[in-house]
């Protein structure tokens, strides 16, 4: 550090996300949009901290995102959009198109790739998209990268007028590491369209010239990939090469110290003449990629032998341990045994829960009383699927509890359909699946479970909530003015602490014969920073163990030794399991009072 001092060097211990938005700050991006998922929440919400020299906003859904953002582009201003690898199969129809019209102000679509689906419901694989768009890929493999490769992501775009791809993982989004950091560059010149329709209107006649057009810029990619800094050859033991990429570099240099690397830094276009150079001068060569083999098919189709996929595993998250035993493997020796975890080997798993006082699980608890389907979406209320709750039947996509329900019914399933989905998700993609219920003569009943804000990546605000990104006190959205604008005719709205209410609600809108929308409103916990009510107690001698209670699945209500316990350190007052008791053993504890 004081060598760093010494010759007025700025550092930073920065995540991923976060280098990627000083990185835009420092290019003096001047739009900045997205939708949370993680793990690429983090990055908007670190640009939001330039405000006013970047103006930031969560859009609807990654779609909208993607249109702002080329918005800003075609008006000459940088800009970034946001969003996880699910997020970009919402936001490809505006990026197929506008990799044919062609960016102006440089346009960076930030993407973050979640291999072993820590909070995913796959492991899509984004490089493809960077190919089926014929636009360029930049994969950081730290932090330091991040921001670097954001900045040159920006000329890259500028240079050929084309948005660019920078692909993240998990752990580079997530990973801390020291970044140099630079002031932010002069100003750029003020945003102003030029009008040319041949350009940016990609009718047929024109979207013809386009198409060509853009093999014309792949190719001069082609040729820029093959000097690019952003790929380099490490010397080695000729005896074994690795071709690497992202984080998977990182694993490389500490399982394979000595062999020689061929790091791609721009994946693509391939570069093709360095991929035959470097394999041309290694005796064996090893692809090493989380996820697809991306790479290792390219290397196949230059006609180079490769091996991968035979040793390194394409599914789940590759860490050094699993890229060890790879070696091992290739080797021909024992993997080695993962180390002793030592102390808490023997805990019991801990999956996860509803936090204490959730208002969705009043929802679930009231949906146990009709025989129906639930189709779910993704949200915290995905968690109903579990035991004890055990009332969610599907998920699929976001939005798709909504628009779901209909082929369930159409197809002839003899009972009700319910469709429960987020506040959050419901504008993001839950509108046009109720326009289709009604214009469609369904019947199912949505729940729209309004817990006030975007819970699961984090507490983002969405356009049901009072304020935006910036901070600003905006407009709320009204859930029940949109359903009714849909043509809902049967709109209720519950309080899902009260028990009998939802209950009631519920049958109403389910037995009603027609489309209806109930949404359960009620604060998020966590978001609102204090307990709903006082604690409540067991009271010993009236309790008769009949652990109804428990089916509520409620982390505050404790079983041991056979005997009920609320604790009361986690206990968020919300009266659910006081509800449900039927022989009245539960109550409020003793001089504890509501906030």
């Amino acid at each position: 550090m004081d060598h760093l001092e010494s010759v007025s060097v700025t550092v930073d211990l920065l995540s991923g996300n976060e280098a990627i938005a000083r990185g835009a700050f420092e290019a003096g991006v001047k739009v900045a949009t997205g939708y949370p998922g993680t793990p690429s929440t983090e990055i908007l919400e670190a640009a939001a901290a330039y405000r006013p020299a970047i103006y930031c906003e969560w859009s609807p859904n990654e779609k909208v995102a993607m249109e702002v953002a080329v918005g800003a582009s075609l008006a000459g201003a940088r800009s970034i959009v946001t969003m996880k690898h699910v997020g970009l199969n919402v936001a490809a129809d505006p990026l197929m198109t506008f990799a044919y019209v062609g960016a102006v102000g440089g346009m960076v679509v930030c993407v973050a790739d979640d291999p072993g689906m820590h909070s995913s419901q796959n492991e899509q694989d984004t490089r493809h998209y960077a190919r089926f768009a014929k636009i360029p890929l930049l994969e950081p493999a730290d932090s330091q990268e991040a921001r670097d490769f954001l900045k040159r992501g920006l000329e890259i775009s500028e240079r050929f007028n084309m948005p660019v791809i920078l692909r993240t993982t998990t752990r580079v989004s997530h990973s801390r590491g020291v970044v140099r950091l630079e002031e932010p560059a002069a100003d750029r010149p003020p945003a102003e369209f030029h009008r040319n329709p041949p350009q940016y209107v990609p009718i047929p006649a024109w979207g013809r010239v386009m198409r060509a057009r853009l093999e014309e810029r792949l190719a001069r990619l082609r040729e820029a990939v093959e000097v690019s800094p952003l790929n380099r050859i490490e010397p080695g033991d000729p005896s074994l090469g690795i071709i690497t990429s992202s984080i998977s570099y990182q694993y490389v240099r500490e399982v394979f110290p000595e062999a020689a690397v061929l790091k791609l830094g721009w994946s693509y276009p391939f570069p093709d003449g360095l991929i035959r150079r470097f394999a041309d001068s290694v005796r064996r060569l090893l692809v090493v990629e989380e996820l697809d083999d991306f790479l290792e098919e390219h290397v196949r189709s230059l006609g180079r032998a490769c091996e991968g996929r035979a040793w390194v595993p394409g599914i789940g998250e590759l860490s050094p341990a699993r890229l060890e035993a790879s070696r091992a493997r290739m080797e021909g020796r024992p993997a080695p045994q993962p180390p002793d975890p030592g102390i808490g080997a023997d805990l019991p798993a801990r999956p996860p829960v509803l936090c204490a006082s959730c208002p969705h699980r009043g929802v679930f608890q009231a949906l146990k009383e009709f025989d129906v389907v639930v189709t779910g979406d993704i949200g915290c209320y995905s968690l109903g699927v579990l035991p004890p709750l055990n009332r969610m039947d599907t998920i699929l996509c976001m939005g798709a509890g909504v628009s779901m329900p209909q082929g369930f019914e159409k197809a002839g399933e003899r009972r009700k359909i319910v469709g429960m989905v987020g506040d959050s998700t419901f504008f993001h993609s839950g509108i046009t699946g109720l326009l289709d219920l009604v214009h469609n003569r369904g019947t199912s009943t949505i729940i729209v479970v309004d817990n006030r804000t975007t819970a699961m990546t984090g507490h983002q605000d969405h356009p049901g909530t009072e304020r935006n990104l910036m901070g600003e006190p905006v407009p709320a959205v009204s859930i029940e003015a949109i359903a009714r604008a849909c043509g809902i005719e049967h709109v209720a709205t519950v309080n899902p602490w009260d028990l009998a209410g939802t209950t009631r609600a519920l049958r109403e809108a389910i037995e009603s014969g027609k489309a209806a929308v109930v949404v359960s409103r009620g604060a998020c916990p966590l978001c609102a920073g204090k307990p709903r009510g006082a604690p409540r107690v067991v009271d010993d001698s009236i309790c008769q163990q009949c652990q109804q209670c428990l089916d509520l699945g409620c982390p505050a209500i404790e079983f041991t030794e056979g005997n009920l316990h609320i604790n009361e350190y986690l206990c968020g007052g919300c009266s659910l399991c006081q509800q449900v008791c039927p022989f009245e053993a539960i109550r409020t504890q003793e001089g504890a009072h509501a906030d």
